[in-house]
């Protein structure tokens, strides 16, 4: 019996020194800052309200998602893409994010990421493109929220299996003004 008390008190104390010598480690210390920050704000901090937004514009090298009404920007979002974010979508599980013209087609209030929009990919060239390598384009891509079993930290990179990820406060506000059949533009 004393050794299965001294064992995970090793354990504890292990963890203890490591994690003590990881916050003062010269290596390691820029990434706790980097995991530790504050998000930015989004450029544009003022909720859209009432606004009924009607474009999209995603920055996938900038990870920015900006909403338009009409031809007037209304806010910035810092997004999170596909683990792969490099390069268009080509396949199912590739885990990148599509580029291209797309639209908001379908919505959902009860999403495993707390909410989502949907976005019409795959098109007619995806399928055809994916079918000419023998493989399917895949599917089921969304701007989605985080949800609770997703570490909120996870914001901070890329980590989807292609989609969009915004927090779950943004996605309620984008679920309430972006209309169904909005344009999204996604670019490299």
């Amino acid at each position: 019996m004393r050794k299965k008390i001294i064992v995970p008190a090793a354990i504890i104390v292990f963890a203890a020194i490591a994690a003590v010598f990881c916050c003062f480690h010269p290596r390691i210390r820029p990434f706790l800052k980097i995991l530790t920050a504050p998000m930015p704000p989004s450029p544009q901090a003022a909720p859209l309200g009432d606004i009924v937004i009607d474009s999209i514009v995603v920055y996938k090298s900038k990870r920015e998602m900006q909403v338009y009404s009409g031809e007037e920007l209304q806010k910035t979002y810092r997004v999170a893409l596909g683990g792969q974010p490099v390069g268009a979508k080509e396949f199912e599980g590739d885990l990148k994010t599509p580029e291209g013209l797309y639209f908001i087609n379908d919505r959902n209030p009860n999403s495993r990421y707390y909410k989502n929009l949907g976005v019409s990919y795959p098109n007619k060239d995806d399928i055809a493109y994916a079918k000419r390598h023998g493989k399917s384009a895949g599917g089921d891509i969304k701007i989605h929220g985080i949800g609770p079993h997703i570490n909120p930290l996870a914001h901070r990179t890329d980590w989807t299996l292609g989609c969009i990820a915004v927090t779950d406060e943004e996605i309620d506000e984008l679920y309430t003004a972006v209309k169904t059949g909005a344009r999204i533009m996604i670019l490299p």
